[in-house]
């Protein structure tokens, strides 16, 4: 019962994403991404031109919210728009401007316009990009069309988890042209990469390190040493009370009236003895 409410909840943000991407074409649309709060549930569009979506005085994110309200059937849903910083390194947005500059143009210059995509990538600080395009460009006969530049991997947990995707498709006279984007954004950290340190600048490092130690040791040796110099202030304080105390004992018996010692008088039978 579990796995098919999970089911169901996948298929229902899968169709609502599916509905803002057909409904928000041509505004520069990335994703869309559905956030559940406790008053109800945040869609959140991102985009890199939001003024488009927003429309006149929000006339089309209320129709949204109404939409999403009858047809999906979502409790209070609420419409944020997000904008993307960099634009050139989203691959749903590549795809799009490669897919309406095709649908403008013509099939004609799709090569000038995927080379000045693929500098523009680069040019944002991207590792690598490929763009593939199938279908009956330029010419009836269908064919595939591969350009690429930089690094990108297409293999592993790389490839899988960190590499972006993108897939859209253009309608042309000739017929439907499919365009693939793939980009390896710039902080990637990949597994082989190695950064190699000077030894001078490691022992420099490594003397600093050592002489820092050296410091807080004898400053910790100093400090011991003022500690057990320092007599402790409860010491100080019954010091001070036996002084009072043994001054008080003078004055009640001074020392000029110290009894005298009594003289031993020799015992008699000692002396009989000895005679």
């Amino acid at each position: 019962m579990i796995e098919r409410q999970f089911i169901t909840q996948n298929m229902k943000e899968y169709l609502i994403q599916e509905y803002i991407a057909k409904t928000l074409s041509n505004v520069g649309l990335s994703h869309t991404k559905l956030v559940k709060t406790p008053s109800g549930v945040k869609i959140i569009i991102y985009a890199s031109r939001p003024g488009l979506i927003v429309g006149r005085k929000g006339a089309n994110i209320k129709d949204l919210t109404m939409v999403m309200k009858n047809k999906f059937k979502l409790e209070n849903p609420q419409i944020e728009i997000a904008e993307i910083e960099n634009i050139n390194i989203d691959p749903q947005i590549i795809a799009e401007k490669i897919v309406s500059s095709m649908e403008r143009f013509g099939t004609q210059r799709f090569k000038g316009i995927v080379h000045k995509v693929l500098s523009e990538v680069m040019g944002a600080g991207a590792r690598g990009i490929e763009i593939v395009i199938s279908g009956k460009i330029p010419s009836a006969r269908a064919k595939t069309w591969r350009f690429s530049a930089g690094y990108l991997k297409k293999c592993g947990d790389i490839a899988m988890n960190y590499v972006k995707k993108s897939i859209m498709s253009a309608n042309l006279k000739t017929g439907t042209v499919g365009v693939q984007v793939k980009i390896m954004p710039p902080d990637v950290k990949l597994p082989d990469d190695i950064s190699i340190y000077d030894e001078t600048k490691v022992e420099e490092k490594a003397a600093a390190e050592k002489k820092a130690d050296e410091e807080k040791s004898l400053k910790s040796k100093k400090g011991r040493k003022k500690h057990e110099g320092q007599e402790p202030k409860h010491n100080k304080k019954e010091s001070h009370k036996n002084k009072e105390h043994k001054e008080h004992r003078q004055e009640l018996h001074p020392a000029h009236i110290q009894s005298e010692p009594k003289e031993s008088k020799p015992d008699n039978k000692s002396e009989v003895k000895a005679q």
